[in-house]
């Protein structure tokens, strides 16, 4: 990843949710290098835990760890408030926290439809009503909601998947005009094909196939990385977009 400094987030608190392994783990990383004040959420505590200490070697600033099951809103209500009662008011909130778990259609039960809602969507909603309220009081801030190429692609097996994230770009969209008087921007990134370790352990253990894809259906047939996602994230947390809002950004090298 290319080396730049945005002055502007050295000392912002910046809140992710979902930050212990994958794409969520890069962005704590990104923002830690940056001298942020970094939060970020996570049910998996072991992850979260080496984490902490990766970056803390790194940057010599530890972040702070808040382990929390993003399903139960009254225990994400707690986590914020604790986020601030140590850090102070939220200046970035990264919505970073999701599941692309695999369903057939015919398959997919009330129950399951509901978890996938919660996993991908509900949780996005409440964090950003949340932390609003911390960003006017500071006046202004940047959300960066996660959505997905998938629900543009219409993946056939992600079928509730594509929908939250579609769903995601909606309500970028209508929370930035909300809460645009009160200078906080509201954007969206969908990644294209990111090859996490949970993505080859689940989906992609093909070498040969991920390199197929990437030379026949991406315009630029290098890999996207976590790496590549965070430094959009580290953009649009920056006062260098400060006029940017209720976008959605692809980076996914061209996917087709």
């Amino acid at each position: 990843m290319t080396e730049v400094t945005y002055s502007s987030l050295a000392g912002r608190v910046v809140l992710i949710t979902g930050g212990a392994s994958g794409i969520g783990a890069a962005f704590v990383r990104a923002f830690a290098a940056q001298k942020a004040r970094v939060a970020f959420l996570d049910i998996d505590q072991d992850a979260g835990k080496a984490l902490v200490r990766e970056v803390t070697a790194a940057s010599d600033s530890a972040p702070l760890f808040v382990p929390c099951d993003l399903l139960d809103i009254d225990a994400l209500r707690a986590a914020i408030v604790q986020v601030q009662q140590v850090l102070g008011d939220t200046a970035v909130l990264v919505n970073n926290a999701a599941n692309d778990q695999r369903q057939a259609l015919a398959e997919v039960t009330p129950a399951e439809f509901d978890w996938t809602i919660g996993v991908n969507l509900k949780h996005v909603f409440f964090a950003a009503q949340a932390v609003v309220p911390q960003m006017q009081a500071r006046g202004g801030g940047s959300i960066i909601n996660m959505s997905s190429v998938a629900w543009m692609r219409g993946a056939p097996q992600l079928p509730v998947y594509a929908g939250a994230k579609a769903a995601i770009v909606g309500f970028t969209n209508s929370l930035a005009r909300s809460v645009g008087p009160d200078r906080i921007r509201v954007n969206a990134i969908a990644p294209g094909m990111v090859i996490t370790e949970r993505q080859r352990r689940l989906w992609y253990p093909d070498e040969q196939a991920i390199a197929e894809i990437r030379r026949t259906r991406q315009a630029v047939p290098d890999a996207v990385t976590p790496e590549d996602i965070a430094s959009m994230a580290l953009f649009l947390a920056s006062d260098e977009s400060q006029r940017i809002t209720s976008q959605c950004f692809r980076v996914d090298g061209g996917l087709g």
